[in-house]
């Protein structure tokens, strides 16, 4: 493979855009503030998802593109995350507060995540 075709499958591999308009990318450990952000490796590592206000309605259950394993909630919104993805509470679930909760190895792997109303 060339370096230029290389380079270029880097770059589609490094960010996916789903229908929803979610960001995946490859190795980004930054989380801006009105983010949330779940990574599939301990210590913020891995692939990466990041939601924002305009991706994540309040009180809608949001099933993550990826499995996480770490995450960091900089939403001005509690968020509640959730071993399944359909946000069932017959499995593992916690709620972490807003405006800078980081849980760099998770206690279950997660799928999913709702962030509550104001």
């Amino acid at each position: 493979m060339s370096m230029k075709s290389l380079a270029a499958a880097l770059v589609v591999t490094a960010v996916t855009v789903a229908s929803s308009g979610v960001a995946v990318a490859q190795s980004d450990s930054s989380c801006d503030k009105g983010e949330f952000c779940v990574w599939t490796g301990a210590d913020y590592t891995g692939t990466v998802q990041r939601l924002d206000l305009e991706t994540a309605n309040p009180g809608e259950c949001i099933p993550f593109k990826i499995v996480g394993r770490s995450f960091v909630n900089r939403l001005s919104r509690d968020a509640t995350v959730y071993q399944r993805e359909n946000c069932s509470t017959e499995a593992e679930f916690t709620t972490y507060p807003k405006h800078g909760t980081y849980v760099p190895d998770a206690y279950f792997v997660t799928r999913a995540v709702e962030v509550w109303g104001p």
